[in-house]
């Protein structure tokens, strides 16, 4: 008997083409989303600059760029300027915010060529750094997580402005959040942290000498109270609401070095007067504090009372020298519009707006 041949047999190829049938529909359906979430970006950014512009602020800038497809959302604003309606406000050549697609709660804000900060009554300062930037989270919340980062910044006053109090740094940041009570968030209270390092006073300034024309670091964080009252939709400034309503910095605590000298500070609480300018006690534990005082005694800066500042570095030069090697025990109060220590004024006390 002869074999019958068989026939080939054919194996299905559905099971090759099902995965790429998937992965193209979700691609097809994740670029939809991307698409979805560009436009949505670009209207509400168009709304949002309408609406501060309607309320006094001016913000200006060249045609949006919107790109990052697949996984990321990137908007480059060309030629940015942010005004406030106080006249404080930053300019940039290019401004340049970014997200990830599947998290567009988290947004990280850069400056790759730089800001120029506008001071009102001032002048604008150029700031250049090995990087600038700002990231902003939870903005569902009440009130987002912030942080802002400036790494090697260079501060340079623009012709006819002020110059600012210092010229460089090796880093500063500046750090916002809810505060906690008890594991649950604040609903009108923020954590802030404050972090400056080496910092380089402008020559004849009241940094440089206080630092001895060394370099200044300060670390230092707060509670603020009355969060909600935050407002820069007027021409006073953010904190003119504030302090209106009350609010205050509480839990003080920090330390700062200058040059040799080093402390640690405390307050209870510190608050704004109508002229802007802090009020309250700030207690000081400082090593070696007739030097920076000294050197502030020696500064030719304007802002400088000289006369007091030389008098107080007699008197700390006393307290240190009956001491020894233990700290010496201060307490700096920001009155009348001035820092003093003991009866002598110092400089101006430092003015939140």
């Amino acid at each position: 008997m002869t074999d019958v041949p068989h026939a080939p047999v054919r194996h299905s190829r559905k099971g090759l083409v099902i995965p790429f049938l998937i992965v193209g529909l979700a691609l097809a359906a994740w670029t939809g989303w991307w698409f979805y979430l560009a436009q949505q970006v670009e209207t509400r950014l168009a709304a949002q600059v309408q609406t501060l512009n309607a309320n006094g602020w001016t913000v200006t800038h060249d045609k949006v760029g919107i790109s990052g497809w697949p996984f990321r959302v990137r908007v480059a604003l060309p030629q940015a300027e942010i005004l406030t309606p106080s006249g404080h406000g930053v300019a940039a050549p290019e401004l340049v915010a970014e997200a990830n697609a599947w998290n567009p709660d988290h947004w990280v804000v850069i400056a790759p060529d730089g800001l120029i900060l506008n001071r009102t009554g001032k002048g604008r300062i150029d700031i250049k750094s090995d990087g600038l930037r700002m990231s902003i989270s939870h903005l569902r919340e009440r009130f987002p997580d912030i942080r802002v980062e400036m790494i090697r910044p260079v501060f340079t006053a623009q012709p006819g402005a002020e110059p600012f109090p210092i010229t460089s740094a090796r880093h500063i940041q500046l750090e916002t959040r809810p505060h906690l009570t008890d594991g649950a968030a604040s609903t009108d209270e923020l954590d802030v942290l404050f972090r400056l390092s080496e910092a380089h006073g402008r020559p004849g300034g009241p940094v440089e000498g206080a630092s001895r024309q060394g370099v200044l670091s300060l670390d230092a964080e707060a509670v603020i109270v009355g969060a909600s009252h935050l407002r820069g939709l007027d021409s006073a400034g953010v904190f003119s609401a504030f302090t209106a309503a009350g609010g205050k910095f509480i839990d003080v605590r920090g330390e700062v070095s200058a040059g040799e000298s080093r402390a640690r500070i405390s307050s209870a609480a510190l608050q704004a007067g109508p002229d802007g300018r802090l009020i309250g006690d700030l207690a000081v534990s400082a090593e070696r504090p007739m030097q920076a005082i000294a050197g502030l005694a020696g500064s030719p800066s304007g802002s400088v009372d000289r006369l007091g500042a030389a008098g107080a570095a007699a008197a700390a030069g006393a307290s240190d020298a009956a001491s020894g090697e233990k700290p010496v025990e201060l307490i700096i109060r920001f009155e009348n519009g001035r820092t003093w220590l003991g009866p002598f004024a110092l400089t101006p006390a430092p003015k939140l707006f």
